[in-house]
């Protein structure tokens, strides 16, 4: 499993096969010109600020980026699951 900072399977991910995953291409996938930003908040903050190789290292998880990070497709509920699945595997990577 490659695991992207904030608890995503890269390798599971649609796009994996367009960008390697969130280590190789340093946060920035292509979809983040959508939200005006050059960095996913969600590899910034673990990795370049805190310097952590992810958010399973952070005392805050789930913090409100994982809140407020919210794919667009995605109901209120699924997004929920989501946080609570990727915060078990980020938990889980660290025993």
């Amino acid at each position: 499993m490659l695991l992207s900072p904030c608890g995503i399977d890269c390798e599971q991910c649609d796009y994996y096969k367009d960008c390697s995953g969130c280590h190789v291409i340093k946060g920035q996938p292509f979809y983040l010109k959508d939200f005006g930003v050059e960095v996913c908040p969600m590899y910034d903050c673990p990795v370049n600020k805190k310097h952590y190789k992810s958010c399973a290292e952070c005392a805050e998880l789930p913090c409100k980026i994982f809140y407020d990070w919210k794919d667009p497709s995605m109901s209120d509920e699924a997004h929920i699951n989501s946080i609570n699945e990727r915060t078990r595997v980020l938990k889980n990577s660290l025993a």
